[in-house]
């Protein structure tokens, strides 16, 4: 099990090349401002909320209130329906991701010059991220617990701050730029994950980065998911899968030679 998995976006969730998610788009396209690196464009401020508006919770069912009326100067109409994910919040329900419109609100807010016709791209790459994110959990958790029934007990985007790790590859990046990627992510997320079983809580660091794209230009994102170092358990396990890639990449390289 490896610790970063490249995830390229599928035909469905590629944007065209104007696409403010697109690789080589020009910055004054995109809503993310590419003068301050590792900044989301989505406000993360508060835990146990939606990825894209930290609002109160609704008291009745515990999901943020997002606005859905379309922003003010908006000119094409924005989809309303959420879709529901494959995570689960608690023992009968699962997270929703944002809609086109609720996504689209989040970024005006900030301040982003958003293309509307891309918001609705900009929506399948978000919540195909976290799928992804959600996968690469559910492996540590079958090496820690042997388990698949765990729940998502909130999570906080942290924007502009860079996890250690992330900044150790940075300055590994800087010493020999041929070998790393000197590039930061853009985004971190920390998630809590509950064990109902157990009723232990773990934490998990997320750091996302933008990958060389496809030769047809789909573009290329890269995660690094792993459990915090807040606990014995985790720093085992941390250890454990880090001497397993070393292992196989030893292993490898006799193959290759022969």
């Amino acid at each position: 099990m490896g610790q970063t998995t490249s995830v390229p976006a599928t035909t469905t969730t590629s944007p065209p090349s104007g696409c403010p998610m697109h690789q080589d788009l020009k910055p004054t396209q995109c809503p993310v401002d590419h003068a301050k690196p590792a900044q989301c464009p989505v406000d993360h401020s508060k835990p146990a909320q939606c990825p894209v508006d930290p609002q109160a919770l609704n008291s009745l069912n515990q999901m943020p209130n997002l606005s859905q009326s379309p922003a003010p100067n908006q000119i094409i109409q924005l989809p309303l329906d959420r879709t529901e994910s494959s995570i689960p919040r608690d023992q009968s329900a699962k997270w929703e991701y944002p809609s086109p419109q609720q996504f689209y609100n989040a970024l005006v807010r900030k301040g982003w010059e958003t293309p509307e016709e891309h918001v609705e791209v900009m929506v399948e790459i978000h919540n195909f991220l976290n799928e992804q994110a959600w996968q690469e959990v559910l492996k540590w958790e079958k090496r820690a617990c042997d388990s698949n029934d765990i729940q998502l007990a909130r999570f906080k985007g942290r924007p502009g701050e860079m996890s250690p790790k992330a900044r150790f590859w940075m300055f590994a990046g800087w010493l020999l730029p041929s070998r790393f990627n000197t590039e930061p992510p853009f985004d971190r997320h920390d998630w809590v994950v509950r064990r109902p079983k157990t009723g232990d809580e773990v934490r998990y660091v997320i750091d996302y980065y933008s990958a060389p794209p496809e030769p047809d230009g789909s573009p290329v994102f890269s995660l690094d998911v792993r459990p915090a170092l807040d606990s014995f358990g985790s720093i085992k396990e941390r250890i454990a899968v880090a001497t397993e890639d070393v292992w196989a990449s030893f292993k490898e390289r006799p193959s290759k030679q022969t």
